[in-house]
Formats: C-alpha cells, structure tokens, sequence
C-alpha cells in the first residue's frame, strides 16, 4: 500500500513524464534487453524498432501516474494490456525483471532528481500494479486452461491452407497438431501465431484476429507489412508470406482479447479500413447469426474492393442478414472527410471501429463531436497501445 506521500511523489512525475516518457520507456528497454536477451524471444522485436512499444509503454506509465488515486478508471486499460500479455505468454516471473530495470531506468534518466523517497514511491507504485496485472492475467491464463478444447502457452497448429486473398494479404486455416479439441472463439479474439524468423535468429509472435473458427480449425488474414521510411517491414508477416507453407507447423496461443461484439440486438455500426477489416468481418458473421434481423451498417475503407479480403464470404453473409453494405474507395474519393463520418451517426447505435489509427482517432472524434455516447463506440488498434 503506497503511502500518502507516496502518492504525492508519484503524481509529481506526470509532467516529467508526459515530456520525457518515450526517452524513459526507450532507455528502459534498451537496459532490459542487453541484460535479459531471452526476452527478445517474448516482445515483437519490430515494435521495439519501430518505437511504437516505447510509445505504448510511455502512455501507460503516465496513465498509471495520472490516476494513481482513482484506479477504477485503469481497469479498461488493465484489461486490454492483459489480455495482450496472455497472448505472449508474460508470466509472474516476468515482473520482477521489468521492475529490476524500470526503476534503475528512472534513476539513470532523471540523474540527481531521482530522490532516494521518489525510487522509493515508484517501486512501490510499481510493486502496486505489477499485483494488480498479474492478478488479471493469472485469472484469464485460468479461464483458458479449463475451457473446453483449452490451453495455456503454446500449442502446435498446422497451416491445413494457404490462400491469397489480396496483393497483400493472405489467409491461413490452421488445425492443431494435436487433434484435440478446440475452443469457442468469440468474433473480435485473437492469437499469437510464434514463428522462427530467418537472418534474425528470434522466435517473434504477432497476433492476429481469429477470421473464422469451427470444431477444427482457426484462420487468421495476414497483411504483408513491407518497410516503410523509418518503419521496419513486419518480421512474422512476411515469414508467414514467405516461408511458411501448407504442411509447415507453427505455434499458437489460446483465442484472447476484449474487443467483442456488443450485446443486444440495437443496431449495429461497424466501420473498418484496410486490415481492420478482418475482426468486424468476424462479428459481423456472430451479429447475422445471432439474429438475422439485426439491423446491421457495414461500412469498409480501402484503395478499392480488390482489396478486401474474403469478398464471396462477405457478400453472403450480407445477403443472410439485415446488413447494408458500404465500400468507400480511396483511389476515387481520398480519404474519409468529416462529412463521412457525420452521415454514418445514428442515435443509439453501436460503433464497432477497427483500422489505422489515425483513422480510429478521427472516426471516434466525429461520431462524439455528432452525439454519439463514447460508450457506445468500441475500437481495437492492432500492435500495442490504444486510440
């Protein structure tokens, strides 16, 4: 239990941290890295380069530090960073290590102002939440391993097959090795598919939306992330591309994730761009079988509808239910103004989002700036962090 002052030290860092965040995130994960590689094994090294597990690290620290006093409004965030830990087997034993070089990080970025009472509050503070994550993720870790057809850590899966579904992305029906059974995936979930990576000599997970699930199989829609600027291309996406094959095994974690379909048969909003596509797909498919009559709007941004994965299945299932369907081309009309955005608001409705963020950010802002309850928009950001 922190003690008042405590509290007090930890709040006086927000404005450190809001300025200084990503340079103590980026310095804490060098530290980590050189002294504990294993771990290299465990986070998506291309993240690491990409600076984007630095920035997510950075938000959630500042996070922390900002409701320090009032950590019912973390249990939001808590959830999502557990749910993506248990997707890439973080464990107990893990924490301790991460503080070990998080508070050494404070001491060597802030220099003389990292007071003996400041590491003391802070390591307090982290001892704090490191309890509260791993209580979660041990709860979920729980859950998974008594389900039906369940695991924890990883299970070997088969590609049973490959198939291109655009330029740039590819689909993957995988069936465990095992044959065992397997669990029930709710639309909007995901695994981490763990491959060998050439030329880098790292085991690396990635995590994508279970597309489509039965009794005996999982598929999952991989996007070809290639190099852009400063941005490294996807090191598991382009392994799966390119040299993984039908046959070849890989490994795979239980279904996870919170991003699900709303209950209830209201209407229903879902607007994806790009990749964002493959989880409202999936809930889309639930929402239509769950009750055909559900008033459905599917609305999908891309280059054009070649690129959209999975075409004949959609249009089925757009046929099946009470579903209008929307394709908004960017090579004809750019890129989505806030005109679009105002037109798709309906009072009431719920707001499934899914794409790039910058899309996710502006498409939340509209809708709120139009009426729409934050409550009632729900969104999902692939990689780390949140919109």
């Amino acid at each position: 239990m922190l003690t008042k002052q405590q509290i007090e030290l930890v709040k006086a860092t927000v404005p450190v941290l809001r300025e200084h965040g990503v340079a103590l995130t980026s310095h804490f994960y060098k530290r980590m890295l050189s002294h504990n590689p294993e771990l290299m094994q465990v986070f998506n090294m291309g993240h690491q380069r990409a600076g984007f597990q630095q920035q997510a690290l950075a938000g959630a620290v500042l996070a922390y530090a900002e409701n320090i006093e009032n950590l019912p409004a973390l249990l939001g965030a808590v959830a999502h960073i557990a749910n993506k830990h248990v997707s890439v087997g973080i464990r107990a034993e893990h924490y301790p290590i991460v503080g070990k070089h998080l508070i050494a990080s404070i001491k060597e970025v802030l220099g003389d102002a990292a007071t003996p009472e400041l590491i003391d509050a802070w390591t307090a503070a982290y001892i704090q939440l490191a309890d509260v994550l791993i209580g979660a993720e041990k709860a979920i870790y729980d859950k998974n391993a008594v389900a039906e057809g369940g695991w924890t850590g990883w299970r070997f899966f088969k590609v049973a097959e490959k198939s291109k579904q655009t330029d740039n992305v590819t689909s993957f029906k995988l069936v465990p090795v095992d044959n065992g059974k397997m669990p029930e995936v709710k639309a909007g979930q995901y695994i981490s598919v763990r491959v060998f990576v050439k030329g880098q000599d790292l085991i690396q997970p990635r995590q994508y939306t279970v597309v489509k699930a039965d009794a005996t199989s999982l598929t999952i829609a991989v996007k070809k992330v290639e190099a852009v600027e400063k941005s490294p291309a996807g090191m598991v996406s382009n392994t799966l591309h390119n040299d993984i094959n039908e046959g070849d095994v890989v490994e795979v974690s239980f279904p996870v994730g919170e991003f699900n379909l709303p209950e209830g048969n209201g209407e229903l909003c879902l607007l994806s761009a790009g990749i964002g596509i493959t989880p409202l797909f999936a809930m889309l498919k639930e929402a239509v079988q769950k009750d055909p009559t559900r008033k459905i709007s599917f609305v999908h941004v891309c280059k054009n509808k070649e690129a959209i994965p999975f075409r004949e299945e959609l249009a089925l299932v757009v046929k099946e239910g009470n579903v209008s369907f929307e394709v908004f081309e960017t090579s004809e009309h750019g890129r989505p103004s806030e005109d679009f955005f105002k037109s798709l608001v309906s009072q009431g409705a719920d707001y499934c989002i899914c794409g790039p963020v910058p899309f996710m950010k502006l498409a939340a802002s509209e809708l709120v700036k139009n009426g729409v309850a934050e409550n009632k928009i729900h969104a999902e950001k692939f990689g780390t962090g949140a919109i």
